[in-house]
């Protein structure tokens, strides 16, 4: 696996999740960034590769490798920057008018320990679904991109991202 690939997907993708959660702390948008944040991320980020010939010819099973790194990676850095920032603007709100309002999915919970950590397990779980469908988007772009190029890449060449885990 070539690691500067993946910090340069882990950034960009990072970086996605960091814009998707600022667009999603405004109340009407919350709902269509998360639902987007399931099928654009992988799209944007691999078309903005291939552009910047930042990767060569990838195949389907890389797309889906990439796709679902840039999901993961994306949803967490979506949550990291959505979920306090919400919270602060609650204690703000609260501050200055009185009423008590928390944008989004965490209004509906109470803030004690336990809450935190089935918090934490369900954006995890969440995170994972989003590599799964970002996975898919991620082989659907590698797809096109062989239909469109018309070039295919071997399946025998020593250039693979296969995983080592020592």
């Amino acid at each position: 696996m070539n690691l500067l690939l993946l910090k340069q997907i882990s950034v960009i993708s990072a970086f996605m999740g960091v814009v998707g959660g600022t667009i999603a702390l405004i109340p009407p948008f919350t709902l269509i960034m998360l639902l987007s944040a399931f099928i654009f991320p992988a799209i944007i980020v691999l078309v903005y590769l291939k552009k910047n010939d930042l990767i060569g010819i990838i195949n389907t099973r890389e797309g889906a490798i990439f796709g679902a790194i840039i999901g993961f990676v994306s949803f967490i850095a979506s949550f990291v920057i959505y979920a306090p920032v919400s919270v602060i603007l609650a204690w703000i709100v609260k501050l200055i008018s009185g009423a008590f309002y928390i944008p989004g999915f965490l209004r509906l919970l109470p803030f004690d320990m336990g809450t935190i950590i089935v918090l934490l397990f369900s954006v995890v779980f969440l995170a994972a679904i989003s590599a799964i469908f970002n996975g898919f988007w991620g082989l659907v772009t590698a797809y096109v991109f062989e239909i469109i190029t018309g070039i295919k890449k071997e399946n025998n060449e020593n250039t693979s991202i296969d995983f080592e885990i020592k």
